[in-house]
């Protein structure tokens, strides 16, 4: 497996001597003429017969997706791989003799935010026992399969993470398969690796529906969080994508980091406690084994675009809420400076938000408004963060949810970049201003930005907290009528659409503060109105 998967990267590096854009699919990259060009036809005939075609012995795929057990792959099978490896970096190098070629190697997908993948805790040596044990004695463990099992576990205690991820994610492919196929009735899908027949794979297992669309009774035998976890850690555009990068050969194995090891061990070993015909009790109560199982009954989604969206939320209120604590110059400098308005849109703006919050008031949480200060008894990041601890189902999103939560994450993204944009430049002018760098007409602008701000926060929160709401209710879009969906669509636009103009206006480069007030009262009164028209998702939930 070690071997396709570096293999394959390898020749896509060849590939890109003379191709442009490389296959994603084994089978597409050994078919592709640019390779039969530098390494011969019959040379890549033979590889696509080793690897690369389900017609052919198809080595790569029914080691990966865990069909086969270790005594039913020949040892001559991988010698006849290494010498073929072997002989094509020979070919290779002729080739760059002749064309004077250089080939350059595409750098190595990192795993970023290691701390969000953080969910277990750490796996002692105890535990690797007892998991040795455990795998000996489930049902969810194939008997065949149990020398790849342990040669994972012993892998991690070595400290080789990836060849122990290597050999463990098609064992927990095989076993969910048999879960898969007991629990759907259909048996005969479980040693399914033949050309004229779809695979059963994480993809059609994680799926909500069976090929004969009937319901795929797996999810709801699994449950939500290991559903979500096996999401996340899979498929999730956003997530680690663990068995496509390993697969493919896009991570660097001497360097794979025990943190994701460490997740993908300990929620193997939890499936393997879970499912079992043996009694169980005992393993599942231990000391060492409880806390797994209890870390992984509560998972959430990290990676779904909703959970990406609450932690773009809380980001960006973390953000505007250092806002009051940005320098300002002193108020007797700001007396010496003529023509500047007072601020009368800074009031306006601020009523017209106390008056969408009162519309809004009845769709949140109970005691989190005055009515001495509705702004600032709303607006406040102990709301949000209250809001995005809200369960939303992540599972199975249907596909205008994902439409709304895409302009939805726009929005967010260019609130905070706003944001960053104010800091940036208030710090920057306050220094200008007190090592008195400023032109006279640089002067006046620092200052209306200043005014500008007083209105900014507010009206950016404000945002944020339509967001959050609309976070919360987004499975309400789905019992919109067509018309009213993309109404309501036209609306989220208006607003990215605002956002976007602001993230303009306030560029270093532009300070265009006079021109974001004009701006901001156009967007309110839209907002207004279409609280008014009670169009919004929240409102649908009452």
């Amino acid at each position: 497996m070690k071997l396709t998967s570096c293999l394959e990267r390898a020749l896509g590096d060849v590939y890109l001597l003379i191709g442009k854009d490389c296959p994603f699919l084994l089978r597409d990259l050994l078919a592709s003429e640019q390779l039969a060009v530098i390494f011969g036809q019959a040379v890549m005939n033979v590889l696509r017969v080793f690897i690369g075609s389900p017609y052919g012995l198809n080595l790569r795929n029914v080691l990966w997706h865990g069909f086969a057990s270790p005594q039913e792959i020949p040892v001559k099978y991988c010698a006849m791989l290494l010498f073929l490896t072997a002989g094509l970096g020979q070919l290779l190098q002729t080739y760059l003799l002749q064309t004077k070629c250089i080939l350059v190697h595409r750098p190595y997908v990192f795993f970023v935010s290691l701390e969000e993948l953080d969910i277990f805790p750490d796996l002692c040596h105890e535990t690797l026992s007892i998991a040795e044990e455990l795998v000996k004695l489930s049902s969810f463990v194939l008997k065949t399969m149990l020398p790849f099992w342990m040669a994972a576990l012993t892998a991690f205690k070595q400290s080789r993470y990836a060849d122990c991820v290597i050999l463990l994610l098609p064992q927990l492919e095989a076993g969910l398969r048999l879960l898969f196929t007991t629990i759907n009735n259909c048996p005969n899908r479980l040693l399914t690796a033949e050309p004229s027949a779809l695979y059963t794979t994480f993809d059609e297992m994680l799926a909500k529906h069976l090929d004969n669309e009937e319901l795929n009774q797996l999810p709801a035998v699994l449950e939500e969080p290991a559903m979500e976890f096996l999401w996340d850690f899979l498929n999730h555009q956003e997530g680690p994508r663990i068995r496509d990068r390993l697969s493919h050969g896009e991570i660097n194995l001497k360097e794979f980091p025990r943190e994701v090891a460490n997740q993908i061990v300990a929620f193997a070993i939890t499936l393997v406690c879970r499912f079992s015909d043996e009694d169980m009790f005992a393993f599942k109560e231990h000391m060492v084994i409880k806390p797994l199982m209890n870390c992984a009954s509560c998972y959430r989604s990290r990676f779904h675009p909703i959970s990406q969206l609450k932690k773009q939320v809380l980001g960006c209120t973390k953000s505007i809420h250092l806002w009051p604590e940005l320098p300002t110059v002193p108020e007797e400098h700001v007396q010496t400076v003529k023509g500047l308005e007072g601020n009368a849109e800074v009031n306006t703006f601020i009523f017209m938000i106390s008056e969408i919050i009162s519309q809004l008031q009845q769709y949140m949480p109970q005691n989190c408004c005055s009515s001495d200060d509705p702004v600032s008894s709303v607006l406040t990041e102990r709301l949000l963060i209250e809001l995005c601890d809200t369960h939303i189902c992540t599972l199975y999103s249907p596909r205008p949810v994902l439409e709304v939560l895409v302009v939805l994450r726009k929005i967010s993204t260019q609130c905070h970049q706003v944001s960053e944009q104010v800091i940036a430049s208030a710090e920057l002018r306050y220094k200008q201003w007190m090592n008195k760098t400023l032109r006279s007409r640089q002067r006046h602008n620092y200052l209306r930005m200043l005014n500008s701000i007083k209105f900014l926060s507010p009206v950016l929160r404000l945002i944020l907290l339509l967001i959050t709401l609309e976070l919360v209710n987004v499975h309400l879009v789905c019992k919109k009528n067509l018309f009213d969906y993309q109404q309501y669509l036209k609306f989220l636009k208006s607003v990215l659409q605002y956002t976007e103009n602001l993230v303009t206006y306030t560029n270093p480069e532009k300070n265009k503060w006079d021109e974001t007030v004009a701006l901001t009262n156009k967007a309110l009164i839209k907002i207004r109105k279409i609280s008014d028209r009670k169009l919004m998702l929240m409102q649908l939930a009452t």
